[in-house]
């Protein structure tokens, strides 16, 4: 009988490509190494009231880049966040003579406005979001101003300054408001049509339309969630701060916005929004802020970091279009 050799075949196991895994994973290292980084040079880091304060003070970027992640999906941009802020600031003072809930609700509905504003413009008129947007930010602002003179309004209403201060369970409220805000956004991105319509409109919005997806009735709903989530923050400031302040109120908070969104994955040319990536590239922020001030390193220095790690990121999206 014939023996017949048979060679074992053999198996090529080939290794995922190094650039989609950096991407993947550069944000959770770097926070990551910071963390370690803070754990040996930062006394009292690692205090539990250190970390909360850290939540807290990216708590309204968060949430304003929430919102930003999802117009930029689509392919946008939204400069007006600010400006919405200081001008729900305002109107919520103005209103603080009613129940609390009439108050917030009225706010985010006059905000939503602004946002419905944008929207249509860009959807229906054609004018580019950066310029449009601008537009409103400049003015925006300039309304909040008129209607408070320019001078502070301070108030004292404890059941108002609560969303701002308040505590459940040791967690500042604001903190809750951020991570409640990314989870519904998540589920909508996720798992909802909404989110898909979104994403198919920021990879393609000439094909998108040809599927049949509303994309005007899209945008304008991205520009209204993105104006009211910036009022909502412009309520915490102004609760945390106990006055309206139209000058200061978030103030620049739209370059930090984009940064979030930016580091945390979302292309500026649109597609997958990037919710999770978001906060973290918002908490990433945060705690570099945190490093430079708590070990006496002028402000300055982090605004260099900060630029840095922005251009890193566009560097690592950009095989990712």
């Amino acid at each position: 009988m014939q023996e017949v050799n048979v060679k074992p075949q053999e198996v090529k196991v080939q290794a995922m490509p190094l650039g989609p895994i950096i991407r993947r994973y550069a944000l959770p290292v770097v926070i990551l190494v910071l963390i370690v980084l803070n754990s040996i040079i930062t006394n009292n880091f690692f205090a539990t009231e250190t970390l909360w304060n850290i939540l807290l003070h990216v708590s309204t970027t968060a949430l304003v880049a929430t919102g930003m992640t999802l117009v930029i999906a689509t392919g946008g941009i939204d400069l007006s966040v600010g400006a919405v802020m200081a001008l729900a600031a305002v109107v919520s003072t103005f209103l603080l003579n009613q129940n609390i809930i009439i108050t917030i609700i009225t706010t985010l509905a006059i905000c939503a406005c602004i946002g419905l504003f944008n929207g249509l413009i860009v959807s229906y008129v054609g004018v580019q979001p950066i310029i449009i947007t601008l537009a409103v930010m400049i003015a925006g602002r300039g309304v909040a101003q008129i209607l408070t003179d320019g001078y502070l309004v301070s108030f004292n209403n404890p059941a108002f300054e609560a969303i701002g201060k308040a505590k459940v369970a040791s967690i500042p409220v604001p903190v809750i408001f951020m991570f409640a805000a990314a989870v519904l956004v998540y589920i909508v991105v996720r798992y909802m049509t909404f989110g898909r319509y979104v994403e198919a409109i920021g990879d393609n919005e000439q094909a998108a339309h040809l599927a049949g997806v509303k994309v005007k009735r899209i945008k304008i709903a991205v520009y209204m969630l993105s104006a009211a989530f910036a009022a909502l923050a412009g309520m915490i400031e102004t609760a945390r701060l106990a006055a309206a302040d139209a000058t200061r109120i978030g103030e620049l908070i739209e370059m930090d916005a984009i940064a979030a969104v930016v580091v945390g994955g979302t292309l500026m040319t649109g597609g997958k929004p990037k919710i999770w990536g978001t906060i973290l590239g918002a908490i990433l922020m945060g705690i570099i802020t945190a490093t430079f001030n708590m070990n006496n390193i002028p402000y300055s220095y982090s605004l260099v970091i900060k630029a840095a790690i922005i251009v890193g990121a566009i560097y690592l999206q950009r095989e990712n279009k």
